[in-house]
C-alpha cells in the first residue's frame, strides 16, 4: 500500500527543518545542500507524492526496478544511480540515470565510458567516486590514498565528469559516532579540489551537514508512519 502524500509531506517537513537547523549550526546555507529522495524501497505514487511537494533528485540502485519510475517521471525530476555499477547494467545507467552516485571501481568507469562512447553521448555522465573512509571489509569504494591516482586515471576517460565523492559512515545508533569518518571525506575532497561531497542518510544526515556535506541521501525518515 503506498505511503500516504500526508504522511510524506509531514516527514518531510521535518526532514527540510532538520537540514536547515543542521546547516545553521555549521554556520552554512541551507539552499547549498541537495536532498537526495532514496525510493528503492517505494512506488511511482511516492515519487509523485514528493514531485509535487517540490522534491527534484531521487536515488535508486537497481536499474531495472528503477525503470518504470524513470520513465514516468524522466522530465520532471534528476535520477541518481546510487548503487554498485555492474558492467553489465551500464547500458541501462548510461540510457536512464542523469547521475552515477558510487563509482567505486576503475572498471566500473571504464564500463560506463565505454557505453557511453558507444551509445553516442555528447555531454560527460556525472559521476562521484566513493570512497570507504572507515576501512570496513564490508564496504565498496577506494582507499583514501588511491584518489590521487585514481583522479589521474578518471582524467582519461572525457565521457565522464568526476564532481566530487561520497562514503557511508559504518551504521551506529549514535549519529554522533560518524562525525570522524565524515570529517575525513570532506577533507579529502578539499584536498583534491572536489567540490561535491555525498555523505549522510536517514540516521546521520545532520552530522554529515555539520562537517560539510553537500548531498545527503533520505530514504526512511520520509517514508516513516
Amino acid at each position: 500500500m503506498p505511503v500516504p502524500q500526508t504522511v510524506i509531506q509531514r516527514n518531510l517537513v521535518e526532514v527540510r527543518q532538520r537540514i536547515d537547523a543542521a546547516s545553521r549550526r555549521a554556520g552554512r546555507d541551507a539552499g547549498c545542500i541537495q536532498l537526495v529522495a532514496v525510493t528503492k524501497s517505494v512506488g511511482v505514487e511516492e515519487v509523485q507524492a514528493l514531485l509535487d511537494l517540490g522534491v527534484a533528485d531521487f536515488g535508486e540502485n537497481r536499474p531495472e526496478r528503477a525503470r518504470e519510475k524513470i520513465e514516468r517521471f524522466r522530465h520532471a525530476a534528476s535520477w541518481h544511480m546510487i548503487g554498485t555499477v555492474q558492467r553489465r547494467k551500464c547500458p541501462e545507467i548510461v540510457r536512464f540515470f542523469d547521475c552515477v552516485d558510487a563509482v567505486d571501481r576503475i572498471e566500473a568507469a571504464e564500463a560506463l565510458h565505454r557505453r557511453c562512447e558507444e551509445s553516442g553521448r555528447e555531454a560527460p555522465l556525472p559521476i562521484l567516486i566513493e570512497v570507504n573512509v572507515s576501512g570496513e571489509v564490508s564496504k565498496h569504494g577506494f582507499a583514501p590514498g588511491q584518489l590521487p591516482e585514481v583522479l589521474d586515471a578518471l582524467r582519461g576517460l572525457s565521457l565522464l565528469r568526476v564532481d566530487g565523492l561520497m562514503t557511508m559512515a559504518p551504521f551506529s545508533e549514535t549519529p554522533e559516532d560518524a562525525r570522524p569518518y565524515f570529517a575525513r571525506l570532506r577533507a579529502l575532497a578539499d584536498a583534491n579540489r572536489l567540490a561535491a561531497v555525498s555523505m549522510g542518510m536517514s540516521n546521520d544526515y545532520e552530522v554529515a551537514i555539520e562537517e560539510g556535506a553537500t548531498q545527503v541521501r533520505i530514504g526512511s525518515a520520509l517514508f516513516k508512519d
